[in-house]
């Protein structure tokens, strides 16, 4: 030990791949909860009288105070100024807060008639939970990728972050998957025989497990402490550090606001698309509600394998800017035959949903590794802060969107209780925002010969030393 603190301790493989399972494994937790609502929505309007309007808003309030409050960029800034270890402990609190908000909402009766601010009680107060929620978890996020560089510049840098995302999907699997059957393990029987599964329960599991991940990521402050004391006072003292100006730097640059719009673009076309992804799977392949959320979990289960295994290449031969427009092309077809009247039938919707998956891992492990590459690293917080506060404009309206679109011109007959949609329009809605990153996607390629970023170039920029192998 005392050998490796004469280095650097990012110089020890061992080390800097064991607090990348630490606050990965935070980042897990995070995903779980962000999508654990979305196998629920048939129990949501049956259960708890919600509809698609109820369910697209709690939905986007994901991104209510990050956008309009701007809490991102000012967690962006405060990463900036007061380092990760300060600011990721803030982040997972706010993880831990808004989930038990959203708990105590889900779980609690609330009159049928009572209101706020023109929804239902009950909606309204699982979405503030959501949107508290929704702060420290995309604040995690900037600080996490922060992380990532601070560890593995120069390194393996792409195949970290993609690991990193990686292990985030499994938390979205475990949502998809588990949540369902969780809901009815621990449902009850009311006096008149009718099963009644528990909402809340997967809920509980979330916090628990937000708990956890809070702890992990206190373990890891440990670690960024020991990290700073091995680097050196004066070599930290030499680092520029961040000034306000450096904002205007950031918002001036081209390739950032390319890189911004092909994210909000990519993500609106996905993460909406998941909240809906088990609903469309009873709606238009005739999946039982117990399975729906299982061909949605085979996406990130896909990108469990492919996104390091992308990031790899990426770190080795480079090619970023192009693996992000394969990635956008396959996003178009797959949203395309989701759309077209054909073979409605499980194992088609599986084989399309496999394909997104190699989408979803192609363009995330291009995209985030190339910001370092356009942006000067005493920036990258802010200007992670400043993509992903783009991103959440999207996070934020396009549920909203695909729920008012699909109440107002989709709705079909009630079936047994259940109403029934034609997901043909939002599928739509969803292949043109693949269009769109498509051509944004050609634009930074063009803008990167220009400039010369190197988002073309690999990332390992020396060999890794024989005693690391």
């Amino acid at each position: 030990m005392t050998e490796l603190l004469k280095q650097k301790l990012n110089d020890s493989k061992v080390l800097r791949w064991s607090v990348l399972a630490l606050v990965s494994f935070t980042m897990l937790c995070g995903y779980f909860l962000t999508d654990v609502m979305s196998p629920l929505k048939p129990m949501l309007e049956q259960e708890l009288m919600w509809d698609s309007v109820d369910y697209g808003f709690f939905t986007s309030a994901y991104g209510w105070f990050n956008v309009f409050l701007f809490m991102l960029i000012i967690g962006g800034i405060i990463l900036d100024k007061m380092g990760v270890r300060f600011t990721g402990v803030g982040a997972c609190i706010l993880m831990v807060i808004g989930c038990g908000i959203k708990y105590f909402a889900i779980s609690r009766e609330f009159d049928p008639g009572a209101m706020m601010f023109g929804f239902k009680s009950q909606v309204f107060m699982a979405a503030l939970g959501y949107a508290i929620f929704g702060v420290g978890v995309e604040i995690a996020g900037i600080t996490v990728s922060k992380i990532i560089v601070k560890w593995f510049k120069g390194k393996e840098m792409a195949l970290a972050m993609g690991l990193q995302m990686a292990t985030a999907r499994i938390g979205t699997t475990l949502a998809m998957v588990l949540t369902v059957p969780m809901a009815q393990y621990f449902g009850v029987y009311d006096e008149l025989g009718k099963f009644h599964p528990s909402i809340p329960m997967p809920i509980l599991m979330c916090l628990i497990l937000l708990c956890i991940g809070t702890i992990a990521y206190f373990v890891y402050t440990i670690f960024d402490k020991k990290l700073d004391e091995s680097i050196g006072a004066e070599e930290l003292a030499a680092e520029e550090g961040f000034k306000i100006k450096d904002i205007f730097t950031t918002v001036a640059n081209k390739g950032f606001w390319l890189i911004a719009l092909l994210c909000v673009l990519f993500y609106s076309a996905v993460f909406p698309f998941i909240k809906y992804a088990a609903d469309l799977m009873v709606q238009k392949y005739n999946v039982g509600p117990e399975l729906a959320g299982t061909i949605p979990g085979l996406l990130p289960i896909g990108a469990i394998i492919l996104t390091p295994l992308f990031g790899s290449l990426y770190d080795r031969i480079g090619k970023g800017a192009t693996l992000m427009i394969i990635g956008s092309i396959m996003l178009i077809f797959v949203h395309t035959m989701f759309a077209l009247p054909i073979l409605n039938v499980w194992w088609f919707a599986t084989i399309i949903m496999i394909i997104l998956g190699f989408a979803f891992s192609l363009v995330p492990s291009a995209m985030w590794p190339s910001v370092p590459k356009i942006v000067p690293e005493r920036q990258l917080g802010t200007a992670y802060a400043l993509i992903f506060w783009v991103q959440n404009w999207g996070l934020m309206g396009v549920p909203l969107l695909i729920g008012w679109v699909l109440d107002t011109y989709c709705k079909g007959a009630v079936v047994d209780g259940f109403q029934t949609y034609d997901y043909t329009l939002p599928m739509m809605i969803f292949a043109s925002f693949g269009v769109l990153a498509l051509f944004v996607g050609l634009l930074l390629k063009r803008e990167d010969k220009k400039k010369g970023y190197g988002l073309e170039l690999p990332n390992i920029t020396k060999d890794i030393p024989a005693s690391e192998k």
